[in-house]
């Protein structure tokens, strides 16, 4: 998207030294990824904890289960 700005020139020179981008978009462009990443971080730091995982044992019962259900006979087919 083509948008217009006034971006103070200091902060766009420092922009461009931290992110080591040669344009002023690129510059832009790595602060707001930037930016967007750390508001992603604090997200899962905020919901850290806040999920139900499920136990140690719930994990390996599930896993004994799959494990029976590969190790069955499979019919065989009746070849015509």
């Amino acid at each position: 998207m083509k948008t217009t700005i006034d971006i103070p020139d200091e902060l766009l020179a420092d922009a461009m030294k931290f992110t080591g981008a040669k344009t002023k978009r690129d510059a832009v462009v790595k602060a707001i990824e930037s930016f967007n990443r750390l508001q992603l971080v604090k997200e899962v730091v905020a919901n850290f904890g806040t999920l139900d995982f499920a136990t140690n044992e719930e994990i390996e019962a599930g896993d004994m289960e799959e494990l029976s259900c590969r190790t069955k006979k499979k019919p065989k087919l009746a070849h015509k």
